[in-house]
Order: C-alpha cells, then structure tokens, then sequence
C-alpha cells in the first residue's frame, strides 16, 4: 500500500565520516545541504522509475522515517527523488545509469 512512495534504506549513519582525503569528520561538523544515497527496499504500485534494489538520490530535509520491525527506513515519493542508479539503465544507449 506504499502508492507512489518508495521505502528507502539509507546508506552510511549520520556519525563519524571520512573525506575522500582520509580526513576523519565528526558527527558534530556542520556541512552544507546536500543529498543522501539510499537503497529502495519497497516501491508502490504507481512507482515507475524506481525497482527495489535500486540506488536513490533524495534530500535528506524532505524525508519521513518509519521504523518496521526494528529497522529505521526512509519513506519517499517518486517525485520527490533527485536520481535513480541502477544497472538496468546503463544498457539504455546514452544513458550514464542516472535518471533525473
């Protein structure tokens, strides 16, 4: 009964990072807005651009968490993702695998 949403699984915690340096980034470093990775985990039936099993790109401040059986997921509408990578569309002729 998800409609037009996806349930995501975000990729890394939002604790300790590193740069692509090596450089270690505390929880509390303050960054700039930017978007998050997330695997789809479930999509709705009116979802068209998406497969569970695919790589999301979403804006972390327009998200809704819900937590099933333990676990903490991100719930999304398609519209509201920024880009779908997956495999399946790197076979498409041109295509670099993103769909924005």
């Amino acid at each position: 009964m998800l409609h037009d949403r996806v349930l995501v699984r975000p990729e890394g915690g939002e604790g300790e990072r590193r740069s692509t340096g090596g450089i270690l980034i505390p929880a509390t470093a303050e960054i700039s807005k930017r978007c998050s990775w997330a695997e789809a985990v479930a999509v709705g039936q009116s979802v068209r651009s998406v497969e569970p099993g695919d790589r999301v790109l979403y804006d972390p401040e327009d998200k809704l968490e819900v937590e099933v059986r333990g676990a903490t997921y991100v719930l999304l509408r398609e519209r509201d993702l920024h880009a779908v990578a997956a495999e399946r569309l790197k076979d498409s002729e041109g295509s670099t695998g993103l769909y924005l």
